[in-house]
């Protein structure tokens, strides 16, 4: 094999990986939505919603209970999200630290 030709391929899928992180969105909930975040491919943090019933100056930790949780469903519909787009990508590669 043409190892010029497998490192463009490899430098090609790894812009399309970057670029489906960037533009992908995921947007996990809490609490009947009070708590809404949303996360890119990359599982960085893109917005927060918080309903003002989510917030109890008695009870700060219920508050700090439900971003997580949204947080982890975003988390995990981003894996799920990516693992489709990209599923196609690796096909038969099988490289490790990518799950695909």
């Amino acid at each position: 094999m043409d190892m010029r030709f497998l490192m463009k391929q490899a430098q090609q899928m790894q812009a399309k990986l970057q670029e489906t992180q960037a533009n992908l969105r995921a947007e996990g909930t809490a609490g009947g939505q009070l708590v809404k975040v949303t996360l890119n491919g990359s599982k960085e943090l893109m917005a927060v919603s918080i309903a003002k019933e989510a917030m109890d100056p008695e009870d700060p930790s219920m508050l700090e209970d439900l971003l997580m949780a949204a947080f982890r469903d975003a988390a995990q519909k981003a894996d799920e999200a990516m693992k489709q787009q990209m599923g196609g990508m690796g096909a038969g590669l099988n490289l490790p630290g990518l799950g695909l």
